[in-house]
């Protein structure tokens, strides 16, 4: 309902105005046009502000205030991201609260201990080689672990077992015209 209605509405009780003709009308439907303008930028100001709805400059808003930007394209993961950078704080130092950080900020990392102290490792589960965007990965994951750490990243490729159920000649993979990169990660079916 536009806020011209509303207006009406509101004074049709009273049965004293024309509503519906004349300059009483002109006026209420002048009114409504500007408020409902009004309407829909407090509506965007609305969404914009809240992390979890905003869209646009909210989010643009939020990530000026932080020294890296998340690595993700995607709506919700940034949402996720952003969420979990300002949530960022003194005690976020558990191996726990670290992965935590490290998945809301739309990094497929996780960080374990390795045994030796000052040291742990950080592996990327879900992709096989170096992941894309490394280097600014590599940025976010060395802002949120503690500085004392040394951080050995970790990188798995395609196994020979792996390989050998997928092809059974060298031919075949030459057949394949894949390059020593794209072979390497496939670890996947094809």
């Amino acid at each position: 309902m536009s806020y011209a209605e509303a207006l009406k509405d509101l004074l049709r009780p009273l049965g004293v105005y024309r509503l519906e003709e004349g300059y009483g009308a002109g006026e209420l439907t002048g009114v409504g046009a500007a408020l409902d303008g009004c309407g829909s930028e407090l509506d965007r100001v609305e969404r914009e502000m809240l992390l979890t709805t905003a869209q646009d400059t909210g989010l643009e808003a939020v990530e000026s205030l932080l020294v890296r930007r998340p690595v993700t394209d995607s709506l919700e993961r940034r949402r996720a991201a952003l969420a979990a950078l300002l949530r960022i704080g003194g005690d976020s130092f558990t191996l726990a609260a670290i992965n935590d950080n490290l998945a809301g900020c739309g990094l497929n990392a996780v960080a374990s201990e390795t045994g030796t102290p000052g040291y742990v490792e950080v592996r990327f589960p879900d992709v096989p080689g170096i992941p894309d965007g490394f280097e600014e990965m590599r940025q976010i994951i060395e802002d949120i672990l503690p500085c004392h750490l040394e951080i050995e990243y970790v990188f798995w490729y395609v196994t020979w077992e792996r390989m050998e159920a997928l092809f059974d000649t060298w031919g075949d993979i030459e057949a394949g015209d894949y390059t020593w990169e794209t072979l390497e990660k496939l670890v996947r079916d094809t």
